[in-house]
């Protein structure tokens, strides 16, 4: 604007959640004057990336190696890839052991298997030697099992909300194995529009990077006509879901959450005109989406306590009674759907068909992969939805950090440079002083 010599208080600034003819229009309709609060949000975010950035960079240079960079967020991102593997290198296994009963009732040749979880009397009970499992597997010897109580209920699970940009490069992750710059440019694709036989390029997604759960109502309810029409009524949430944001600020609430722009428009009708990763992304976000919109499913759970002299056993079993979301999203494994007991009675004596203990040791945290990096990094609000995809490719790139399969680890330059920012500029590499540098930030977004 300054530039172009135009009047900042002029409204002739325009926004656009999504680049389809609806979006466009309504961005057109509806113009802006500058907001300020926002453009002195962005410049101190930018003076502050430059002053870590230009200052920090040239002593890294002098004092390991040139070509080297620190950041704001990237070198915080470094630091808990780094405290991560101390604390895998300092972890001490601790021994556990797990009994468990091969059981079935008396009148069925249907087994299942019962965990011991308790003394009788309901005190926790935790099993730490070879020879402590020896003893209670010797005490259990000879003793009835005997059914001393049964609950049977229903479970619902409910859908998860809508993507944010963190949690869609965790699942693209997960599901499609993408890093999170593979995931960024698959959904710049669907975002700025493709090609689609009989409808013309349209932009299929909303704007990709965002951390508001925010669904606008026109979409909710062309999720339901679709869903109802494809599913039945009885698919539909009957309430409306709203979905509680992160961020407690208006500030980083400008766009909807990740979302198809047509919910109407399937995966299956988009991969006759596109293929490769913005296909598979783009059934990734729709299904996500529209299982949003749907019924919970419905389990029936059955949980059975099992008495033997002192000690107590539990087992447990579900049946999926109704689908709900999981028609469209499926996260649940085929052993939850139906995990089932035979049916049983309270006071009913079980035959043992076999019983053992086995050995176990806690395990140290695992490294970090780039979905729970991402994860780390918005719970402890370090960056920004648009930083997350570039911070890994910079930190990967400096060599400060490397790729196990998987997992991420530090090299031993990231420890090294880690270690000398720690000592140098502490306050740099603070996950909380980062952190309240952003809630800073979205203050001056405020106003």
């Amino acid at each position: 604007a300054n530039l172009l010599g135009l009047d900042t208080a002029a409204e002739n600034r325009v926004t656009f959640g999504e680049i389809t003819k609806k979006g466009v229009t309504q961005g057109m309709a509806a113009p802006r004057a500058i907001d300020m609060d926002l453009f002195n949000a962005q410049q101190a975010r930018r003076v502050l990336d430059r002053l870590v950035g230009y200052k920090l960079s040239p002593f890294l240079w002098k004092k390991v190696r040139r070509g080297l960079s620190a950041g704001r967020v990237q070198s915080v991102a470094v630091r808990l890839i780094v405290d991560r593997e101390k604390e895998i290198e300092a972890f001490k296994p601790e021994e556990y052991w797990n009994i468990d009963a091969l059981l079935s009732p008396p009148s069925s040749t249907k087994k299942f298997t019962a965990r011991l979880t308790a003394l009788a009397g309901g005190r926790k009970l935790a099993v730490t030697s070879a020879g402590q499992s020896a003893e209670i597997v010797k005490a259990l010897d000879g003793a009835a099992y005997t059914v001393s109580s049964i609950s049977k209920g229903k479970r619902k699970k409910v859908p998860a909300p809508p993507f944010i940009t963190s949690t869609m490069q965790q699942e693209a992750s997960r599901r499609l194995g993408f890093t999170a710059t593979r995931t960024m440019r698959a959904a710049q694709t669907l975002y700025e529009g493709v090609d689609i036989a009989g409808q013309g390029t349209m932009g299929l997604i909303t704007y990709m990077r965002t951390d508001s759960l925010r669904i606008a109502d026109e979409a909710q309810a062309a999720a339901k006509e679709f869903i109802t029409e494809t599913y039945g009524p009885e698919y539909v949430c009957p309430q409306k879901r709203t979905y509680k944001s992160k961020s407690a600020t208006a500030a980083q609430d400008a766009h909807e959450a990740v979302r198809p722009t047509n919910p109407a428009l399937t995966p299956a009708e988009v991969e006759k005109s596109v293929s490769g990763d913005p296909a598979k992304l783009y059934r990734l976000i729709w299904s996500r989406f529209t299982a949003s919109q749907m019924s919970n499913a419905v389990f029936d759970a059955v949980s059975a306590d099992i008495v033997n002299n002192d000690y107590l056993f539990r087992a447990t079993g579900s049946k999926l009674k109704f689908d709900g979301y999981l028609a469209v999203y499926n996260n649940t494994s085929e052993d939850e759907k139906n995990r089932l007991l035979p049916p049983l009675d309270k006071g009913e004596e079980l035959k043992l068909l076999d019983l053992k203990g086995e050995q176990h040791f806690t395990q140290p945290p695992s490294r970090y992969t780039e979905a729970s990096l991402v994860k780390d990094l918005e719970e402890k609000n370090i960056g920004r939805p648009s930083t997350y995809a570039p911070t890994i490719t910079t930190i990967l790139a400096r060599n400060y950090v490397e790729r196990e399969g998987k997992a991420l680890k530090p090299t031993a330059l990231g420890e090294v440079t880690t270690k000398l920012m720690e000592e140098q500029f502490p306050k740099i590499v603070d996950v909380h002083f980062t952190a309240d540098m952003e809630k800073e930030l979205d203050d001056v977004e405020d106003g």
